[in-house]
């Protein structure tokens, strides 16, 4: 109540101010407040020297918002007050205004408003974990004494946190410094050693003042850090190759205060540190010596102090290194081992071993002895080493090459000498093929952290001594021993990230070399550096068969997953994943004669790469199907012509009557031998002879003679007949055969040729059947068609074989023109001839028997034994 009593008071005292000088109607309490964030704040505003507004018609803006009436709260007419919480950090106006609407009030709009600036800010919080330090200079402790805190809370840049720093000295001496940071420095003239100090520091701004914790001691060397030891000194000690004496100075005089020492060490090329014990070092001492350590070793060593106090003073900075090399001593056992080669006289074998993990000095010499097992003798080897001191020692040394046969046991033992000895030996029976049991089983190497790891399932047998680790990679070969106890271990020899490394495991059954099990692996995988190069092609008419090279393995940089085949002609594109044990493949069924552009994708779990682009062109015919179509055509042709030979064999007939017409042969026909002169003689029918023609043969006794006489006479003659002019019977042959001289007539000129090829004589014997005795009348024909309907229409011939003439008409004389021209118009119904056989004798009847002959009878052709005579 009394303080809002004083707030009015003070309001009445502004505003008689303010009404002398502006003359504004509406004052605002308080004036440039600054406000806590997340506090409630409450604002007054009244209202003087008008009566033209009441506190009904004041309101409240905050910035551009007009805050609602449930946040006011009237004191009386003429002051309202408004109570807003205080949210975000930048600062703002808070309005007072009228919105009363009335001409005054809007004239004089500028009168009825007035504002406050509000700055946000935070109220401060404790400051915590205040550390302060003196530290050394010189051969004192500094009069600088500076500290340290952590700032809590939150700052605005309207309502800034100061830090002042209070130091305490013999409780009335006081000390400070004042700063915005969260250190400060505090100058004492002298550093009140071995008395009471208090420390603390008060954070404070425009919401409020705050304190953090005091530092109360009684020793103000609590707060002291010295510099490190000095001349630090390191002494060997040639007979104490294990260990070296460590000698250093105080770094400030023990009146002042007493100290505390830590020294630690590491061999060069370490990055890992060895601690001495606090107990042994924690006395105010000048010297220590450090034991176990490796001989022929350069050892960096570091010493530190601080207050001899439990949890007083700060350990000094390390001292400056200081370097030692600690004495020789004989060499522990070299690492044995063997690798095989190809030789020229078979397989060889390479022995090879590493220094001693402890050399203990210089190795100077390999001591190496050989038993073969074909004579059991031992040959002695001394193998000198010539290496400087700052060379760096070799992984491998090749000590000699042995040629072994198949089944021959060689027995190595190998020391290594220093300067001080020779250290034991270590033995190896090496044979060409692994001696012992079978391999490791369940061989694993995975990655993890930077290095491979090895596992595999320990082998329970008594006679095992120890695992041998192996890695090669290219030529490079490395190996470590293990205990035979050990079933994971990881590799401890410099390993390459992208390159892949076999490993084997080796049991060893006291010297003898077990047989091994190998795996692959990589310390970190990543993309091949480039793809399958594609070096073959082979292409068919639906199918091309691809063959590439498998990527070599410094460029593999990790395990092929699998290889992805891309192939495509024009815009589509095809893929195909295969294993990674792949090196060739067939594509198919591709389109003939087209082109395709072929690459080879790589994979591995870290990335892949495309080999280039491999174009080739499919067949455009398939192999064998030209041959094919040639072979099934020519098959085609020779079933067509053995058919079409069946066909002629089996169709002879047909072909031969519809191709080449039966026309009669003269020559077997009977009419060829008849004669006037001698009679007719019946012959049993023969069965070359045509059906419808009767001979009748008789007086063949009484002309038998007369032929034989006149055969020789015929013989000579019957060539002389033979012409084409005039000729007596058929000039061609039934049987297909070009047409044949005709039989002349007359023997008196036999020369004078007569070109009708292309015309069938014909000679016919015409004459009444009644007519005996006389001579018959021969005819002679120039047709072109067939005598005989029976030739051309073999079924008009009757059956038995029997032969019929039809019977012509008797006729009283006629002459040799008239019968020619009456022969021609003679319609015959069926003539048919028999053959003749060559050589064959007929005999004609005598006038006498053919007048005798029974009238109405057929006239007979009659066979002459040399021809035709004229009539």
């Amino acid at each position: 109540m009394c303080v809002r009593v004083l707030e009015l008071f003070g309001l009445a005292c502004l505003a008689s101010v303010l009404r002398a000088e502006n003359l504004h109607y509406l004052v605002t309490a308080p004036q440039s407040p600054v406000v806590e964030i997340g506090a409630n704040f409450t604002a007054t505003c009244v209202i003087t020297n008008t009566a033209e507004v009441t506190a009904d018609d004041l309101h409240w803006n905050l910035s551009r918002t007009t805050l609602p009436r449930e946040l006011y709260t009237k004191i009386n007419s003429s002051a309202l007050n408004v109570t807003v919480p205080i949210v975000g950090e930048k600062s703002e106006w808070l309005f007072c205004a009228s919105k009363k609407d009335s001409p005054y009030v809007t004239l004089n709009k500028s009168r009825f408003i007035h504002g406050l600036w509000l700055k946000k800010g935070y109220r401060p919080e404790k400051p915590e974990n205040l550390s302060c330090i003196a530290l050394q200079e010189g051969d004192h402790i500094s009069s600088t004494f500076s500290c340290k805190w952590q700032t809590a809370g939150r700052q605005t840049p309207y309502v800034p946190t100061t830090y002042t720093l209070m130091v305490k000295v013999l409780k009335d001496e006081m000390y400070n410094a004042s700063t915005t940071k969260n250190s400060a420095d505090v100058f004492i003239m002298t550093f009140p050693s071995h008395t009471c100090l208090e420390v603390w520091v008060q954070a404070h701004n425009l919401l409020g003042t705050v304190e953090s914790e005091h530092l109360d001691v009684d020793d103000a060397n609590y707060f002291v850090k010295t510099n490190p030891p000095l001349n630090v000194q390191l002494i060997r000690e040639e007979i104490f190759p294990t260990s070296l004496l460590v000698n250093w100075s105080h770094p400030i005089a023990p009146q002042y205060l007493h100290l505390k020492y830590q020294i630690r060490f590491c061999p060069r090329g370490s990055h890992n540190w060895s601690y001495v014990p606090l107990s042994d070092t924690d006395q105010h001492t000048r010297s220590f010596r450090l034991q176990n350590l490796q001989p022929y070793t350069d050892y960096f060593i570091q010493v530190s102090c601080k207050h001899t106090k439990e949890d007083y003073g700060y350990w000094s900075d390390w001292s400056a290194n200081a370097t030692m090399r600690t004495p020789e001593d004989l060499p522990e056992r070299p690492s044995l081992w063997k690798t095989t080669a190809d030789g020229v006289n078979g397989q060889e074998v390479l022995i090879i071993c590493k220094d001693p993990i402890l050399a203990n000095g210089r190795i100077t010499s390999f001591e190496m002895r050989i038993q073969h097992s074909h004579n059991g003798s031992w040959e002695n080897e001394r193998i000198p080493v010539n290496r400087s001191i700052s060379a760096p020692r070799p992984e491998v040394t090749l000590l000699k090459r042995i040629s072994l046969a198949e089944k021959q046991l060689v027995k190595v033992c190998l020391a290594a000498s220093n300067s001080v000895g020779m250290s034991p030996e270590m033995c190896l029976l090496i044979s060409a093929k692994p001696l012992g049991n079978g391999p490791v089983e369940d061989l694993s190497v995975s990655p993890d952290q930077g290095q491979l790891f090895v596992k595999w399932k320990p082998i329970l047998d008594r006679s095992l001594t120890e695992y041998v680790i192996e890695w090669v990679s290219g030529e490079q070969i490395n190996w470590q021993r293990v205990k035979k106890s050990t079933s994971r271990t990881a590799i401890k020899g410099p390993l390459e990230p992208f390159v892949c490394y076999r490993v084997s495991v080796y049991p060893i059954y006291a010297t003898r070399i077990g047989k091994p099990a190998s795996t692959e692996a990589f310390l970190e995988q990543g993309a091949p550096l480039e793809g399958p190069s594609i070096n073959k092609s082979y292409t068919g008419y639906d199918h091309a068969e691809l063959v590439w090279d498998a990527i070599p393995l410094h460029q593999r940089r990790g395990f092929i997953t699998n290889y992805t085949i891309f192939y495509k002609s024009g815009k589509n594109t095809h893929a195909i994943t295969l294993p990674p044990n792949s090196t060739s493949y067939t594509l198919k069924p591709l389109l003939g004669d087209t082109k395709y552009d072929v690459w080879i994708k790589a994979s591995t779990i870290r990335g892949s790469k495309n080999s280039s682009s491999h174009s080739f062109t499919t067949l455009k015919y398939a192999p064998g199907r030209v041959e094919g179509i040639v072979v099934g055509v020519s098959l085609g042709f020779l079933f067509l012509v053995l058919m079409a030979i069946l066909l002629c064999i089996y169709k002879k007939d047909v072909i031969e009557q519809n191709l080449w017409p039966q026309v009669p042969n003269p020559g077997k026909s009977t009419i060829g031998n008849w004669s006037p002169d001698n009679p007719l003689r019946a012959e049993t029918p023969s069965e070359d002879c045509l059906s419808g023609m009767t001979v009748h043969v008789e007086g063949v006794r009484d002309l038998k003679q007369g032929l034989e006489e006149d055969k020789t006479s015929l013989s000579l003659k019957k060539d002389k007949y033979l012409s084409e002019e005039h000729s007596s019977g058929i000039g061609g042959s039934s049987c297909m055969s070009s047409p044949r001289q005709s039989v002349s007539s007359s023997d008196e000129d036999p020369e004078t040729p007569d070109n009708t090829a292309n015309t069938v004589q014909y000679s016919v014997v015409v004459g009444p059947s009644d007519y005996k005795g006389q001579t018959p009348v021969f005819s002679r024909s120039e047709s072109t068609q067939p005598l005989l309907d029976s030739e051309e229409n073999p079924d008009m011939l009757g059956s038995g074989g029997s032969r019929h003439f039809q019977r012509f008409p008797r006729q009283s004389s006629l002459s040799e023109s008239n019968q020619e021209t009456h022969f021609k118009q003679l319609e015959l119904e069926q003539q048919d001839f028999c053959s003749i056989k060559e050589d064959t004798e007929w005999t004609l009847a005598s006038e006498t028997q053919l007048a005798d002959a029974e009238p109405g009878s057929a006239s007979s052709y009659m066979p002459q034994g040399g021809g035709y005579r004229p009539q």
